[in-house]
C-alpha cells in the first residue's frame, strides 16, 4: 500500500508543477489549440473563442509525472517490475506519440484537425493490434473473456482470438477518452475515478492470490494505475475550467491506453465499459448522431451537436454544469462496476 501511496503522492507533485512549467515553456512558443468554429457539417458550436491561445499537449505533464511517480516507487523492497507492465508503458507511449505528432500538425497548420482521421484510425487500430499481440507472446496473460476475474465468464478466445478482441478495446477505449476531451476537465477527471478504481481492483487481486491467480503481478499493476491517477490530479489544478492547458491528443490516446490496459492485465474487460460509462455516453454519441444522420439521407440529426457535451451546451447548460454533471455521472458509474467487483470478491472469498 506505501507504493501505491509513493507513486500516486510523487505523480501528484511532479505533474502540478511540470503542467505549470509546461503551461509557460507553451505559451513563450505559441504551441496554442485552434478553436473550432465549425465542425464537419458546418454546423455551429459552443462559443468557445474565449480558450483561443490556451496552451495545449499538456498530457506530457501527465504522462511523465505517471512514469516517475511510478518508478520512483520500486525504490521499495518488494516492489518488483514486471515484463507485462514494462510492455504496457511502451504501448502507453506509443500511442501517445501518435496524439503528439496530431497535436503538432494542429499547432504549426493552426486548424483543429491534424492527422487526416481515416489515416489516424488505421495507424490505431494496428498499434492496438500490434500492443495486443506483444502482451500475449510476450507475457502469460490470460487469454479468456473477463468479468470481475479471468473464469468468469471464462470464455477461451486462443491467442489469435485473444488479440483481436483486445485490440479492439484498446482501440476502442484511446478513440473514446480523445472524443470526451472536449471540455475543460472533463476526460482528466473522469480518467482519475477510473484509475482509482484499477488501482483498488488491482491491489485487492494483489492480496488475494487465490482467487485472481492469473493477473500477473498486480501490485506492479496497483501502483502504475495510482501514479496515473496522481497525474490527474495534478494535471487537473490547472486544467479546471476556465482551463489554462489542454490535454490535447497526446494525453487523451495515453490515459486511453492505460485505461484499457489495465482493464486487460486485471481481467475485467467486460467491467470496463461501465468504468469508463462516461466515455461510452459520449463516442456513443457520435455514433448514433453519424447513423441517423446517413440514414436520413443527411437530413436529421438525434442531438444537436455530438460529442453529447456540446449537445447539452447547446440546450443552454454552462460548461461548468456539463462538466460536474459529467463528473457525478462518471464517478457513479465507476462506483457501480466496483461495487460488482467487490460482491464477486465477497462471494468468491466466502467459498
Amino acid at each position: 500500500m506505501i507504493a501505491l501511496l509513493l507513486a500516486a503522492g510523487i505523480a501528484t507533485v511532479i505533474s502540478l508543477f511540470a503542467t505549470r512549467t509546461l503551461i509557460v515553456i507553451l505559451r513563450s512558443r505559441g504551441q496554442s489549440q485552434p478553436i473550432l468554429l465549425q465542425n464537419a457539417e458546418n454546423l455551429a458550436v459552443p462559443q468557445h473563442q474565449h480558450k483561443a491561445g490556451t496552451p495545449t499537449m499538456g498530457g506530457l505533464a501527465i504522462l511523465g509525472a505517471a512514469l516517475i511517480g511510478y518508478l520512483v516507487s520500486h525504490v521499495r523492497a518488494g516492489v518488483v517490475f514486471s515484463n507485462q507492465t514494462l510492455i504496457m508503458i511502451v504501448g502507453i507511449l506509443i500511442m501517445a506519440s501518435i496524439g503528439l505528432l496530431d497535436d503538432t500538425i494542429k499547432v504549426r497548420a493552426k486548424r483543429n484537425r491534424g492527422v487526416f482521421w481515416k489515416v489516424k484510425g488505421v495507424v490505431t487500430l494496428a498499434l492496438s493490434f500490434a500492443i495486443a499481440a506483444a502482451l500475449v507472446t510476450m507475457t502469460d496473460i490470460d487469454t479468456r473473456v473477463s468479468l470481475t476475474r479471468a473464469d468468469l465468464p471464462g470464455w477461451q478466445l486462443g491467442s489469435f482470438g485473444w488479440v483481436i478482441w483486445a485490440g479492439l478495446i484498446i482501440f476502442a477505449t484511446t478513440n473514446a477518452v480523445n472524443v470526451t476531451d472536449g471540455l475543460d476537465g472533463l476526460a482528466a477527471g473522469s480518467a482519475l475515478f477510473a484509475f482509482a478504481a484499477f488501482a483498488a481492483i488491482a491491489y485487492v487481486a494483489f492480496r488475494n492470490p487465490e482467487i485472481y491467480d492469473d493477473v500477473i503481478n498486480p501490485y506492479d499493476l496497483a501502483v502504475l494505475a495510482a501514479a496515473f491517477a496522481g497525474a490527474c490530479v495534478g494535471f487537473l489544478w490547472w486544467n479546471a475550467a476556465p482551463a489554462r492547458i489542454f490535454m490535447g491528443d497526446v494525453g487523451a490516446l495515453g490515459l486511453g491506453a492505460a485505461l484499457a490496459l489495465l482493464a486487460l492485465t486485471t481481467n475485467t474487460h467486460l467491467l470496463l465499459p461501465i468504468i469508463c460509462a462516461i466515455n461510452v455516453f459520449e463516442i456513443g454519441s457520435v455514433g448514433l448522431q453519424m447513423s441517423v444522420f446517413r440514414a436520413t439521407g443527411r437530413r436529421r440529426r438525434l442531438f444537436r451537436l455530438s460529442p453529447i457535451h456540446h449537445h447539452f451546451e447547446l440546450v443552454g447548460w454552462p460548461e461548468t454544469t456539463v462538466i460536474i454533471r459529467f463528473w457525478l455521472l462518471a464517478g457513479l458509474s465507476v462506483a457501480a462496476a466496483f461495487a460488482i467487483f467487490i460482491a464477486d470478491f465477497t462471494e468468491q472469498a466466502a467459498r
